[in-house]
């Protein structure tokens, strides 16, 4: 008694073998298989390769931000004063910051002041951030204590301040220079306000990686700032790091109690969060993209494995004859069709992997044959392209090509087998 053999049985994939090494002489489709093999390794590996750039836009994004600004800020709300003018201050800095401290998850509290003012030196000028903070609290911040790049000693703030890179290279400073700070709200007297000019030595300079704080950031010693400001035994707010960056949002009612009455929590999320949705609304739209050409390139298996079965329909009818299932023919032919997009999809992680991992030696290249001047800082935020391979990323990828693979071949494979043995013969 004749038994039915098991899906997938060897003879399958040595029927399958043989048609996509055949040559075109011998009714094969070898050409149709190669375009379809490198379409599809193209399409996969440029998937990966823009999921992995993405992946390292937003992780280093959101990296720099949590590493050289507060996670959350204690902002006091606005209080008038008698001569009509508003202001925002902390009184008990000390007191609010040590309370903070005592809330779980909290790593580090302290009080700074913020002022914008103009930066001048040797006929340049610059619109700056001058943020007041003790030398203590300074060495906190991560980025600013161990940047991309540094200049100088951050152990000799407190004799003068600490500027980002940008600003030094738009003032034309290096460390041991002296630069001007202008600040319009200065000296009050019986005439009005008068400017306030004081000159500083520049004793570190940073370089965080991110153009928008390297541009515009300069620090200065907190009692200083106090003095220069107006500030004299008030904060402009608290400032916050804790453990668990990303779930900030959560412990917003706690660090709310904490600090007090009459103030409100400014997380990260608030400040970049309009940012940070753009950013995944453009992510979504490149994958979208990416999987469309992921899409053709799997077509291309439709095209070949149709071929295939218009030029085989004359072995398809001898193997029916012989007692071939339509099952065992279908499974040829979706052998066929499923290798090529198996080992397509295999090459392009493959190739889209090295591309994550070697990028900056492809992109100096790419920038050297370009003359230079392809990467700009000051437009894209970031000194260095960003790559950074995650395993979800790329199954995400796997998963698309494979399933699209799967579902297209399977269509030219139904119809070869239920081809009519009799029909396939006749005019043979």
């Amino acid at each position: 008694m004749a038994t039915t053999p098991k899906p997938f049985a060897r003879f399958e994939f040595m029927i399958a073998w043989r048609y996509l090494r055949a040559k075109r002489a011998e009714g094969g489709v070898s050409v149709m298989t190669w375009i379809s093999f490198l379409g599809i390794m193209l399409a996969v590996m440029a998937l990966i390769a823009t999921l992995a750039v993405r992946s390292g836009f937003r992780n280093d994004f959101v990296d720099i931000i949590l590493g050289a600004n507060p996670h959350a800020s204690v902002v006091p709300l606005a209080t008038q004063l008698s001569n009509g003018r508003t202001v925002r201050a902390v009184h008990d800095y000390d007191e609010v910051a040590e309370n903070l401290r005592e809330v779980d998850g909290v790593i580090h509290a302290f009080p700074v002041i913020d002022g914008q003012v103009m930066a001048a030196h040797q006929g340049r000028n610059a619109g700056v951030q001058v943020i007041g903070i003790t030398a203590d609290n300074l060495t906190q911040i991560p980025l600013v204590a161990e940047p991309e790049v540094a200049w100088g000693n951050i152990a000799d703030f407190g004799e003068g301040i600490a500027i980002g890179s940008g600003v030094a290279r738009q003032l034309g400073v290096d460390v041991g220079d002296r630069i001007r700070l202008i600040s319009p709200d200065g000296a009050r007297t019986a005439f009005g306000t008068s400017p306030r000019i004081n000159a500083y030595d520049v004793t570190y300079i940073f370089q965080v990686g991110r153009y928008d704080i390297d541009r515009i950031r300069v620090y200065m010693p907190f009692d200083e700032a106090q003095s220069y400001f107006n500030r004299d035994g008030v904060a402009d707010e608290v400032q916050i790091h804790v453990e668990g960056a990303e779930d900030v949002d959560q412990m917003v009612y706690e660090l709310t109690r904490a600090a007090g009455a009459d103030v409100f929590i400014w997380t990260w999320r608030d400040s970049s969060g309009a940012f940070l949705q753009a950013l995944q609304m453009e992510d979504n739209i490149m994958f979208i993209v990416l999987s469309m050409l992921v899409l053709i390139a799997t077509m291309n298996i439709v095209s070949g494995l149709i071929m295939l079965v218009k030029n085989k329909s004359r072995d398809i009818g001898i193997l029916r004859t012989m007692g071939l299932s339509e099952g065992s023919v279908l499974r040829i032919f979706f052998i066929c069709g499923a290798s090529v997009g198996v080992a397509g999809t295999l090459a392009g992680v493959a190739l889209g992997c090295a591309f994550a991992i070697w990028i900056d030696p492809i992109f100096n290249f790419i920038n050297l044959i370009a003359g230079g001047g392809v990467w700009d800082p000051s437009v894209r935020m970031l000194s260095t392209l960003p790559a950074e391979l995650e395993f979800g990323d790329v199954m995400s990828a796997v998963s698309l090509s494979l399933g699209l693979s799967f579902t297209i071949t399977y269509f030219p494979a139904r119809r070869a087998a239920r081809m009519n043995p009799v029909e396939a013969l006749r005019y043979e």
